[in-house]
């Protein structure tokens, strides 16, 4: 039988600095029950995509300073509307029905939730974005 809700709830981790009170805002609680707990999921992913979208744009993101490495990843997320789209279906995908009729509900303040979490997520990660050893250049 399929139990699609219950195994997508089962598959992502549990986030333990998340705290729900009874007077939150619909669009934070969201965000903290569905939201954050996809992104952690998906994060491998991300990271692997964001990967290749430096890539796919000649490299540049490997020379810039750290302070424009955070604003290129911002503006990665803002600024190219078919990469947002694309981060975007990464995280619905993995929506229960009843989770996607909740966004559908205000979807605009919830993917600006979104992005600014996949935004910061990718920041707090910008290590990981060193430039690849095969694109290093050897010096005899």
């Amino acid at each position: 039988m399929n139990d699609r809700p219950n195994d997508l709830r089962r598959i992502r981790p549990d986030i333990k600095k998340t705290q729900q009170f009874a007077n939150m805002r619909p669009e934070e609680r969201f965000q903290n029950e569905v939201l954050r707990p996809i992104l952690k999921l998906q994060n491998p992913l991300l990271i692997d995509v964001f990967t290749h979208y430096i890539a796919k744009r000649k490299n540049v993101f490997y020379d810039l300073s750290l302070p424009k490495k955070l604003a290129y990843i911002e503006n990665s997320l803002i600024k190219d509307q078919k990469f947002r789209n694309a981060v975007k279906g990464m995280l619905i995908g993995l929506f229960t029905v009843e989770e996607y009729r909740g966004y559908t509900q205000n979807s605009s303040a919830l993917n600006k939730r979104m992005m600014n979490l996949v935004i910061e997520r990718l920041k707090d990660q910008v290590q990981l974005f060193d430039k690849p050893a095969a694109t290093l250049t050897k010096v005899s």
